[in-house]
């Protein structure tokens, strides 16, 4: 026993002095040392219109030489608004903060002015958020997709709009759009609601009242019109198409699940916003009434409203416009319980969201299991000419550049040949002149 444990003795001393040998002469690898942290020097707000609709870019820029991240904060219906909440207050607020810590920016951020949400804060902190992915990509070498936990699909599917006044135009519009490679299709007939389909002339008009520029929804014959539009496109276009339409809120609840159960027929592949957000409690009836597939959540604003609809399951898709709730690191949770309860993303990507917006959508759509359907997107000259690095459209299908961060860059000079403006319709009446929501 004394030879056993001497021997012990003498080979822990052996083995204390080569551990030591080893930690003098060791040399951390270069991939366990980490970045040095980086300040925010400064934010701010870059604003353009090169295709009509307001865009709003959050510019961050960091103790760095040369190192920025850009992000979308388009609210384009009071965007001046929020051109002020970034430029006077979220400035003051970021600099001189770390950018790699985005969890406790956005928790910060969101509770700094007390009050929560609203589409202008949240907007701005959406800019804010998807800037910090972006310069997070840009230090780590990688676009944000891989951050998030690399790819779950190749590219991204899409859906685009076939529209026209009739329904036989709008089969041949969708027909249009399939040869392209299109294998989603939204179909409407006029604007939302069918408004501008008819040339019919509203009392309201005639009385004088409103404003001029105020468009009229005849609900009658909009609800009348929606079986007959998929009855037709379905009988031109075929079964295997995807067939999906949006209400955008205009109707009375029971008119929305009556017309969703005349459409059950076509299959849809899901029936947009059938209630506004203060109609809420109609789902449980719809989901009693049909099968459609149903997509909501266009308008939600704050981050709790999604939460017990989906932990519900009262619709198929979440809608979120990743702007409206505050950026990538919102929409991700988002994603994250909607994978519990078979809620599928269907991110909103109208022409009023920016290219870095657009790009925001692409690399969370890339990473999430439980992707759905994302809205096409198409930029002209003006608006290619001041984003390099937009996401691309071929065969139906999305994709990103593979540039670290979002991929997205801005020339501002450029973006400054395209004012904004204050300008913004988003009225809509019935016969006798009431407004109805959107």
């Amino acid at each position: 026993m004394i030879a056993a444990g001497s021997t012990a003795g003498l080979l822990s001393l052996f083995g204390e002095n080569s551990q030591a040998h080893a930690r003098e002469h060791y040399s951390t690898p270069a991939y366990q040392k980490g970045l040095a942290p980086i300040k925010i020097k400064s934010v701010k707000a870059i604003a353009t219109a090169p295709q009509g609709s307001n865009l709003i870019i959050v510019k961050v820029e960091t103790t760095e030489p040369g190192l920025y991240g850009l992000g979308c904060a388009t609210f384009t219906q009071r965007a001046v608004s929020v051109v002020t909440a970034i430029n006077s207050y979220l400035n003051e607020f970021c600099t001189g903060k770390d950018v790699d810590n985005i969890e406790d920016m956005w928790q910060s951020t969101y509770v700094s002015s007390y009050w929560r949400n609203g589409p202008v804060l949240n907007n701005a902190l959406s800019g804010l958020d998807e800037a910090l992915w972006d310069i997070k990509g840009k230090r780590a070498n990688m676009p944000v997709y891989q951050l998030l936990g690399g790819k779950a699909r190749f590219a991204i599917p899409c859906y685009t709009h076939a529209n026209g006044n009739s329904p036989e135009a709008t089969a041949d519009n969708a027909q249009e759009i399939m040869d392209k490679g299109f294998k989603y299709v939204r179909i409407q007939q006029g604007g939302y609601g069918a408004v501008g389909s008819t040339e019919q002339k509203p009392d309201f008009k005639t009385a004088g009242f409103g404003g001029e520029g105020d468009s009229f929804m005849n609900e009658r014959a909009y609800l009348k019109s929606v079986p007959k539009l998929f009855e037709v496109v379905r009988k031109k276009c075929g079964d295997e198409v995807e067939l999906l339409h949006d209400v955008h809120e205009r109707v009375q609840p029971m008119d929305a699940i009556n017309m969703i159960k005349a459409v059950e027929q076509y299959r849809p592949f899901f029936i947009e916003d059938p209630f506004s957000p203060e109609n809420m409690g109609w789902f449980k009836q719809l989901r009693q009434s049909t099968t459609v597939p149903i997509a909501m959540g266009e308008l939600f604003n704050n981050v709790n409203e999604f939460r017990d609809p989906m932990a519900n399951q009262m619709f198929d898709y979440i809608r979120c416009h990743v702007s409206q709730i505050g950026g990538i690191t919102p929409a991700m949770k988002v994603a994250r319980l909607g994978e519990w309860y078979n809620v599928k993303t269907a991110w909103h990507g109208p022409g009023d969201v920016s290219p870095v917006g657009h790009a925001a959508h692409a690399h969370i759509d890339l990473a999430i299991w439980n992707f759905g359907i994302q809205e096409a997107v198409s930029f002209n000259d003006k608006t290619q000419a001041i984003f390099s690095g937009c996401p691309t459209m071929k065969n139906g299908y999305m994709s990103v550049n593979e540039a670290p961060g979002l991929g997205v860059d801005i020339n501002e000079k450029e973006a400054a040949k395209y004012p904004i403006t204050t300008k913004s319709n988003w009225q809509v009446r019935k016969f006798d002149g009431t407004i109805i929501r959107p």
